[in-house]
């Protein structure tokens, strides 16, 4: 039985990355536009263009909001405060989460300690720590929901890093560098976060994700950024008693969030590493 020529093992590669680049270009337009929101947006943010709660017509295409605002033109600039936002949470959780985890399987006793201070953390209900934070926080708004947002989702993330980092604790070439004296940083550095790349990226991906859900609820309680500004789940807020007169403005912002978030989610699905697929062909 003959094996096949190189040809027929690669082709399926080059076919699963230009997959990977389309869905990641397709996903990618959602929030490339919410960034790009500000200078396309038709209208001034304040300046009231219709009546209250007017429908879509010429003057708005999605019709006004509470003030006569136009809609589609708040939605616009609602959003790169948003995703400023959670790609800061994201991005501080999951570095925080990464370090903390890789440092704390090799050390038996940090791992005890990051491991009980998680389960203390994980406690305390999301909400509550949010409003804690935000209200002790000097001034509070936006800066407060982002500590907050850090603060309560770096726990469950060193414990998914830590269990992922676990079994490459024990590895072989681990205990090789600990006989050639490495020190604790190289280890986690060098030897253990190249290999948590799939592991790392899905929890960005996540953490985005939840911090977008956090930031928003908490904009909904005003907890965070306070009118006038833009801000979609403000938006929600405000407008929800005029939904029967106009309903674009509340599913217009809700709709934006929704499709940051599963657009955001699809970009990191596709761009982490298939390790299932590489144990498959080592195998």
């Amino acid at each position: 039985m003959t094996a096949a020529p190189p040809a027929a093992t690669y082709r399926p590669a080059r076919g699963a990355r230009r997959r990977t680049v389309t869905l990641v270009a397709v996903a990618a337009l959602p929030p490339l536009l919410s960034l790009a929101g500000p200078l396309i947006a038709p209208h001034r943010l304040g300046t009231p263009v219709t009546s209250p709660f007017a429908t879509p017509g010429d003057g708005a295409v999605l019709g006004g909001d509470l003030l006569g605002r136009d809609v589609l033109s708040r939605v616009l600039h609602g959003g790169t405060p948003l995703i400023l936002g959670a790609l800061l949470v994201a991005t501080v959780t999951t570095a925080a989460a990464t370090l903390t985890g890789s440092l704390a399987v090799l050390r038996p006793r940090v791992g005890r300690a990051v491991e009980r201070a998680a389960d203390v953390a994980i406690l305390l209900p999301p909400l509550l720590g949010i409003m804690l934070i935000a209200l002790a926080w000097p001034g509070g708004g936006r800066w407060a929901v982002i500590a907050a947002a850090v603060v309560l989702g770096t726990p469950y993330a060193v414990r998914v890093v830590a269990a992922s980092a676990a079994p490459l604790a024990t590895a072989g070439w681990v205990e090789a560098a600990l006989g050639r004296g490495e020190s604790t940083a190289y280890i986690a550095l060098r030897e253990i976060l190249p290999n948590l790349r799939a592991t790392v990226l899905t929890l960005f991906g996540l953490r985005f994700v939840e911090a977008v859900y956090v930031i928003s609820m908490a904009g909904f309680l005003q907890i965070g950024p306070q009118p006038p500004a833009s801000d979609w789940s403000l938006m929600v807020r405000e407008n929800a008693p005029g939904v029967l007169l106009n309903p674009w403005a509340v599913i217009a912002p809700g709709l934006a969030i929704a499709l940051l978030a599963v657009t955001v989610n699809l970009v990191t699905l596709s761009l982490a590493p298939d390790t299932t697929a590489k144990a498959v062909h080592r195998a």
